[in-house]
C-alpha cells in the first residue's frame, strides 16, 4: 500500500485480505456440513457484499436498517435477531427476513399472530441463554447473572412454545473453537430436550476463526459431532469479527505535537472514541504499524491523541524510531471489523473516508464524507 496516495483519514480495507479469510471460512462450512452467514454489527460495509456473496449465501441482522441493508446490498433475506422489536416497525422487518429471532418468550408471543399472517413463511426463533461465557471483560458478556440477552432454561418450564422452529446462542467473542466445545456442553445440557423437535439452531458469532492461533480442524471436527448427534438440524454459525479480521487499516496523519510535563503527544486528524471507540470501551490497545506497543528504553516515546475534545480520547506512549512530526502518516492496524460499524462523528470532526486496495494495487476510495453527512445525522 502506497501511504502517499491514501487520503487521510481512511479505512482500507484490501480485498485480497477478506478473500482469504473467506475462503477459510467457506471452507469450514463446506468440510462441517453448516451455513456460516455474515453479521451485520461486526461488518457493515456494504460496497465490499459482492465479493462477501462469492463465498457466503446469507447474513444477520439486527435491527430493520441491517434487515434492509441485507435485501438490498446481500441480495437475500436477513436471519433477522433483535432485542427487542418495534411495534411499528415489525411489519417491515418481516418483509425483509427469512428468520426471526426473539429475545424473549413474551415477545415471540406478542408477535406469533402476525407471523402467521404473513404471505410469505417465516422461520421463528428463541434466543437463549446457556449460562456460561468464556468472555471476561463484562461489557461483552451476555451470559452474566442478571443478563437481559437470552431466556435460561427455567423460563420454558420444560415446553417449547408452539411454532417456534429454532434456537439460537450467542455467548462467544473472539473466541476459541475450545469454548465453542464447552458451551456446546451447557447448551445440549440445558435445551437438548427441544432439539428433536426443531430445524435450525444458530451458534451466534465470536468464532474467530481466522485468527492464526485459531485451531480450524477443532471446529470443524466439534461442528460434524454436533451434526452427528442432531443430524436433522440446520446448524448456523454468524461471526462478526472473523470475517474481516486483520483485513485492513485505519490511516490518520499527525497535526500537532503537544508537550506537557515531559509527555509528548501526537495529536492525530482521528479520535479514538468517535473512530474507533472499541479502544476506550473494551478497552485495548491498538496496534500501530512500525511501533512498540510499550515504551522502549533510549527510543522517542509519544502518546497519541485524538481530535475530539474528550480529555480522555488518546492512547498511552508508543516507542517509535524516530521522533513524530507534522504531516506523517500513522496506520491503525485491523481496523475493519467492529470498528467502522461503531463510528461517530462526535464534534463534528471529520469520518474517515472508506477505500478498497484492490489485488492489482489499485486504490478504490468507494465513499467520501463531509459537512452533509454530519448534519443530518441532527436535526
Amino acid at each position: 500500500m502506497d501511504l502517499k496516495k491514501v487520503p487521510s483519514p481512511c479505512f482500507v480495507l484490501e480485498e485480497t485480505l477478506l478473500r482469504r479469510n473467506l475462503a477459510l471460512i467457506d471452507r469450514v462450512q463446506k468440510a462441517a456440513g453448516v451455513q456460516v452467514i455474515l453479521a451485520f454489527k461486526g461488518f457493515a460495509m456494504w460496497s465490499a457484499f459482492p465479493i462477501v456473496r462469492e463465498y457466503l449465501s446469507g447474513a444477520t441482522a439486527s435491527s430493520l436498517n441491517e434487515a434492509r441493508l441485507c435485501f438490498e446490498e446481500m441480495k437475500t433475506k436477513s436471519h433477522t435477531y433483535a432485542v427487542a422489536y418495534v411495534p411499528k416497525e415489525f411489519g417491515q422487518v418481516m418483509k425483509y427476513s427469512s428468520h426471526i429471532t426473539f429475545n424473549s418468550l413474551a415477545q415471540y408471543k406478542r408477535y406469533k399472530g402476525k407471523l402467521a399472517k404473513h404471505p410469505e413463511p417465516i422461520s421463528a426463533g428463541i434466543r437463549v441463554n446457556p449460562g456460561w461465557s468464556p468472555v471476561g471483560t463484562a461489557l461483552y458478556n451476555p451470559a452474566s447473572p442478571g443478563s437481559r440477552l437470552g431466556e435460561t432454561a427455567e423460563n420454558f418450564k420444560g415446553q417449547l412454545p408452539e411454532g417456534v422452529e429454532g434456537l439460537h446462542f450467542h455467548v462467544l467473542c473472539e473466541s476459541t473453537s475450545y469454548d465453542l466445545e464447552t458451551t456446546l456442553q451447557h447448551f445440549e445440557k440445558q435445551f437438548g430436550a427441544f432439539l428433536p423437535s426443531l430445524k435450525w439452531v444458530n451458534f451466534g458469532g465470536g468464532h474467530l476463526m481466522t485468527r492464526k492461533d485459531y485451531d480450524v480442524e477443532h471446529l470443524i471436527s466439534v461442528l460434524k459431532a454436533f451434526k452427528a448427534r442432531h443430524p436433522h438440524l440446520h446448524v448456523i454459525l454468524e461471526p462478526g469479527s472473523a470475517i474481516a479480521w486483520e483485513t485492513g487499516v485505519l490511516v490518520s496523519t499527525v497535526l500537532d505535537v503537544v508537550k506537557n510535563k515531559g509527555v509528548k503527544t501526537a495529536i492525530l486528524d482521528v479520535s479514538f472514541t468517535a473512530h474507533m471507540p472499541d479502544t476506550l470501551e473494551m478497552p485495548y490497545r491498538p496496534r500501530v504499524r512500525g511501533a512498540q506497543e510499550e515504551p522502549e528504553a533510549g527510543k522517542p516515546a509519544f502518546r497519541l491523541g485524538g481530535v475530539s475534545c474528550l480529555s480522555g480520547d488518546f492512547m498511552t506512549e508508543y516507542s517509535f524510531d524516530t521522533p513524530l512530526k507534522v504531516g506523517q502518516k500513522i496506520v491503525f492496524e485491523d481496523m475493519i471489523h467492529y470498528t467502522m460499524v461503531k463510528t461517530s462523528t462526535f464534534n463534528g470532526v471529520t469520518h474517515p473516508s472508506i477505500a478498497i486496495l484492490r489485488p492489482d494495487g489499485k486504490l478504490e476510495v468507494v465513499r467520501k464524507f463531509g459537512y452533509v453527512d454530519y448534519k443530518r445525522r441532527l436535526s
